[in-house]
């Protein structure tokens, strides 16, 4: 299951957030640092129009939609590599997500404390950034004290996860992440087992005000904006009390609040949109009489590896998948049809699944 981290300092909108994202208030959101002792988790789904489309046309009473897992991670605090505030429990709670959901404060409101006395959200990432990187240094140097002998006896493995660890150990030294260093695929593999924090993609949630969420700027913004295009990071901008203010309303009374405040769309859309374009994921179905499922894999993904998200023995015994492009599932009212029309095609391995693909696998095992 994807697992995504939302971090962050102390009172920036964090269980806010998870409490809007997971649709009930089981996460404390109080106006004091380290209200969250133990990280939260929620199963999200992930919203997806095309599948209720799906169902209509197979007529099936079960879906079954991607989901998503976020973690809401005690806010950390200057010092928290070296065991301040509630330290290091809260790097490893990190360090086993996919991706890391950075809230920043983004709005000015005299009544809710800054841990750090300003609203200052390059400085707010800076603080948050540092302490990660101190704790992949830490990471980072041991490992190469333990390689010793290994690394001398000419070990082919060890040799090049110590080649990755000395283009990083500069970045890490400067406060930097992990990322910026210039790794081959080789490399990022032979370090992977590490778990380093900074190496992690990481997505900025915006946090702002009522007053500024349909326009989606401010200054702050803007200033974190230009922070994410230097870092390779993504940014979108949400407003965490609208959003809680969400909860437990129907449909209706979300789109009409939505509409006084001049948004089209909710921020867990827009939240789960970046974490799928920032990890570079995209959704195909299988969809028949017992059910219609979405299934979340990589852009890029050939036929064999995507039918292993169902099974690996999809993918080890992979004789062909019949695809039907969803516009053409669609308009042509199902596979049958699809078939009739010359649109249902045998794919073999070298196939590239796209987006919205519906498919059905034969395999033999």
């Amino acid at each position: 299951m994807l697992k995504a981290g939302i971090v962050g300092l102390p009172n920036v909108g964090k269980s806010t957030l998870f409490n809007a994202l997971s649709n009930n208030e089981n996460a404390e959101a109080a106006n004091y640092p380290f209200c969250t002792i133990e990280p939260n988790n929620a199963t999200v789904i992930v919203p997806d129009t095309r599948m209720k489309v799906l169902q209509g046309i197979v007529s099936t009473q079960k879906l079954v939609p991607a989901i998503i897992e976020f973690v809401d991670i005690a806010g950390l605090v200057k010092g928290a590599s070296q065991g301040e505030g509630l330290g290091n429990k809260f790097l490893s709670n990190i360090k086993e997500t996919d991706l890391i959901v950075h809230v920043v404060r983004c709005f000015d409101d005299p009544n809710v404390v800054h841990v750090s006395g300003k609203v200052d959200p390059i400085e707010d990432i800076m603080l948050i950034n540092t302490e990660l990187a101190i704790s992949d240094l830490d990471l980072v140097e041991r490992s190469r004290e333990k390689f010793g002998k290994k690394l001398r006896s000419g070990d082919k493995e060890i040799k090049i996860i110590d080649q990755a660890f000395e283009k990083i150990l500069p970045f890490l030294r400067e406060g930097k992440p992990a990322k910026l260093a210039d790794l081959t695929d080789e490399e990022r593999f032979a370090i992977k087992s590490y778990g380093l924090l900074t190496l992690k993609k990481v997505l900025y949630a915006a946090n702002v005000s009522e007053a500024d969420i349909a326009k989606e700027t401010n200054e702050h913004v803007e200033a974190v904006r230009k922070m994410a295009d230097e870092d390779g990071s993504g940014v979108v901008v949400i407003c965490a009390n609208a959003e809680a203010q969400l909860i437990g309303l129907s449909d209706e009374e979300k789109e009409e609040f939505l509409g006084e405040l001049g948004v089209k769309e909710m921020g867990l859309k827009k939240l789960i949109r970046g974490v799928y374009n920032l990890l570079g994921l995209q959704t195909y179905f299988t969809a028949g009489e017992k059910e219609v499922r979405a299934w979340t894999i990589n852009v890029g993904d050939k036929a064999p590896r995507a039918a292993s998200k169902i099974h690996t023995d999809f993918e080890r015994g992979f004789i062909k998948a019949e695809v039907v492009a969803f516009d053409d599932f669609v308009e042509l009212d199902g596979r049958i049809n699809a078939r009739a029309q010359g649109k249902a095609r045998d794919e073999g391995k070298e196939y590239v699944v796209a987006d919205g693909d519906v498919i059905e696998f034969k395999f033999n095992v």
